[in-house]
């Protein structure tokens, strides 16, 4: 218990994380030491490209970003060492394909992590963007990257589910990209409180238009979305929202988005994509997840803007 305890305050506060890897480095392996070479740094330095069209005539946003990032979180190691190529490119070539194909409108990117999405929306379009994501030091990064790149998307530390008040936030032991809201009354070092309110009462204040809504809460997606069944009624936007195969997820969407009347399409390999009559997480492969709904049948020019995005992207490599 005591054990349990130690690693998940190690786990919660980066400076004590970083630390304690300082030490374990001087360690013989046998006694739980570490190889330095494996050790992140305190901070990071991250240069990745950004796709562009070669149609692109307006020129909106830069081609490249250099922003200096917490070494230990998991999106800053992955684009420094494969870029936007090898980060979720159908997804993210469908989110692009369809920022051009939706009427004007804000773009809603809940669970955003340190914010790739925001990124590309902010960079690359006029429209207001919300990055909603509860975790403290990531939220912190999303606000650095947003105004290190003068980007301007707007950071909201808040937690977005069914209803509103506090929750408790399990943080992954391994993978910062799996935090996740649990129903527990557990307040032990592996649980922290967070701020929590749903989607349609946020939206009372903000007095937003969103037209694009990209989610993904590592498992707690059916909250979200039941949480913002007014926005959905009354804005009718496009959604791309992560569907994992567990906890009956994919049987709460369902039910949540039949009534709605949107057309579900599971996002991944060459498109178009086929829609269909049921929502599975394992019919999107595993490095992807990502389903498409939308208020009504994709347009034809929607597929082939998805291919020139997906081609734009696979020229984001490192150097």
């Amino acid at each position: 218990m005591v054990t349990d305890q130690l690693r998940a305050l190690v786990r919660r506060y980066p400076l004590v994380r970083f630390a304690a890897r300082k030490l374990r480095v001087r360690l013989p392996r046998r006694l739980g030491g570490l190889d330095p070479e494996r050790v992140p740094p305190w901070s990071r330095r991250v240069s990745f490209f950004l796709p562009r069209l070669e149609s692109d005539t307006r020129r909106i946003g830069p081609d490249s970003l250099t922003l200096r990032l917490p070494g230990d979180l998991t999106v800053p190691r992955r684009l420094a060492a494969f870029g936007l190529a090898r980060h979720e490119p159908d997804s993210l070539a469908c989110f692009m394909a369809v920022l051009e194909h939706t009427r004007p409108g804000a773009v809603f990117d809940v669970g955003s992590g340190v914010g790739v999405y925001s990124v590309l929306a902010a960079a690359r379009t006029r429209r207001p963007v919300f990055a909603f994501e509860p975790t403290p030091e990531i939220a912190s990064a999303a606000r650095a990257v947003s105004s290190s790149a003068d980007l301007g998307f707007t950071v909201v530390e808040l937690a977005l589910s069914n209803h509103t008040g506090t929750a408790h936030l399990r943080r992954a032991r391994h993978n910062d990209m799996c935090n996740t809201l649990v129903r527990s009354a557990r307040t032990d070092l592996s649980h922290s409180a967070v701020r929590v309110t749903t989607l349609s009462r946020w939206n009372e204040t903000a007095a937003a238009f969103p037209t694009v809504l990209k989610i993904d809460t590592a498992g707690t997606e059916p909250d979200v979305v039941a949480g913002g069944l007014e926005v959905l009624r009354r804005y009718r936007p496009w959604m791309l929202v992560k569907v994992r195969p567990d906890r009956g997820v994919e049987e709460r969407l369902m039910a949540l988005l039949d009534p709605l009347e949107y057309t579900w399409y599971p996002v991944g390999g060459p498109p178009p994509y086929e829609p269909r009559s049921e929502i599975s997480g394992r019919a999107s492969p595993a490095w992807e997840r990502m389903w498409l709904f939308t208020p009504e049948p994709v347009p034809e020019a929607f597929w082939p803007s998805v291919c020139d995005w997906r081609r734009a992207l696979e020229d984001c490599v490192p150097g």
